[in-house]
């Protein structure tokens, strides 16, 4: 454990904990050492070690189970939140599989709602597709997509059971002007719930996303994804 004194020993204790994992020296599921042998280990206090669990359960990087102890935790699904990615690839780049259930594609009216953001008229002419992305057998991102007819028309005839929505309408307009997104915590519909199988009143971390294309809104989408289980990382230089 590092000994800069400039850093809390609470802090330590966790970089300690976290440099092992990232070391693979405690493999994903593996139980760690109990706070009483950590205690040994790192010659510091019973309370320091439980906060730095605390905090690491609390932030993902170990499961804690009452009575058994603490485990190493599966590393979180990530994804960019400044660039739109095809989420077949992300869930391969992370060595796991990926495939898909498509829930619904067809043609729609606009309601209200999704009217105003395509700037058109409710009850305009709009493409709607859900579809329920898997990421290794599990459940990690329901897709509700409504595209505007003009932009790609052969959209309800494409089989997205073998390629993403994404991948396609990259192909359609390879150039994009322009994107909105906006991430929130939201409680989603129950038959979203259901599919991404969320326990009652669990949150979904849901990405809503507009694109232009030629000054026009092309695409209006929803991305659920279990907020427990999921999150969105980036880095840039300022």
């Amino acid at each position: 454990m590092t000994n800069n004194k400039s850093i809390p020993i609470y802090q330590r204790v966790k970089l300690y904990i976290l440099e092992l994992i990232n070391d693979e020296a405690w493999q994903k599921e593996q139980r760690l050492p109990s706070e009483h042998e950590l205690v040994k280990i790192l010659s510091t206090s019973r309370m320091t070690i439980n906060r730095a669990l605390r905090e690491l359960a609390n932030e993902g990087y170990i499961n804690r189970v009452a009575g058994v102890g603490s485990f190493a935790a599966e590393a979180k699904p990530a994804s960019h939140p400044l660039e739109i990615r095809n989420i077949a690839e992300e869930i391969v780049s992370r060595g796991h599989t990926h495939s898909c259930k498509v829930i619904k594609i067809s043609e729609a009216r606009a309601t209200p709602e999704v009217a105003i953001q395509f700037s058109i008229a409710p009850g305009s002419r709009l493409f709607h597709s859900q579809v329920l992305h898997f990421e290794s057998d599990t459940a990690i991102q329901f897709e509700d997509r409504f595209v505007l007819p003009t932009f790609a028309p052969d959209y309800l005839t494409i089989d997205f059971d073998k390629t993403t929505t994404n991948k396609y309408l990259l192909k359609v307009a390879p150039s994009i002007e322009k994107v909105e997104q906006i991430i929130a915590a939201d409680q989603p519909r129950d038959e979203i719930s259901k599919l991404l199988k969320l326990s009652k009143h669990e949150p979904s971390l849901t990405l809503t996303r507009k694109t232009w294309v030629n000054n026009t809104v092309v695409t209006f989408s929803r991305l659920y994804h279990p907020a427990f289980n999921f999150q969105f990382s980036s880095s840039y230089k300022p």
